[in-house]
């Protein structure tokens, strides 16, 4: 069976315009984005307890304005994916000290362990193409951001 961005990251959980200013504000702002959409507000604090332990290890902000938090929790029954968009930018400890505009948070059960890595790796091949992250930046809402995953990863599965 295959594996789709787009279905990973579905228009509920893409936030274009987020308000938050810092790492761990930013966190709170998606998990309470997924729990509401999810209707899975009793595992608030499980998630964000995983995805603050993975950061500890070293910062998600990967590259030029864009991170990619992720944690593997057995609070979730399969992989989410949530996608973030912030215009001014978060202060996010990134590695090459830049702001982060673009947050993927990934959330998987401990057993998921395959597939949270093709969804890592996809992504990888998303952002490998600057286009990607300036299309995404113009959207102004869920449904258009969605839409371009969807187009860039077509791109792939077309080359692949």
């Amino acid at each position: 069976m295959r594996m789709f961005l787009y279905d990973v990251f579905p228009p509920e959980l893409v936030k274009v315009g987020l308000e938050a200013e810092n790492k761990d504000e930013v966190f709170e702002e998606m998990v309470d984005q997924f729990c509401q959409a999810e209707k899975k507000s009793d595992l608030r604090e499980e998630i964000l307890a995983a995805l603050r332990a993975r950061e500890m290890k070293m910062s998600t902000g990967i590259q030029k304005g864009i991170a990619i938090p992720h944690g593997r929790t057995n609070a979730v029954d399969r992989v989410y994916g949530a996608l973030g968009i912030s215009r001014r930018g978060i202060d996010y400890d990134a590695l090459d000290r830049n702001p982060v505009h673009l947050l993927f948070m990934i959330l998987a059960p401990e057993k998921d362990a395959e597939k949270y890595l093709r969804i890592l790796k996809r992504l990888a091949q998303l952002m490998d193409n600057p286009q990607f992250y300036t299309d995404l930046m113009a959207q102004k809402d869920a449904p258009g951001a969605c839409g371009v995953i969807k187009k860039y990863e077509n791109i792939i599965i077309a080359a692949d």
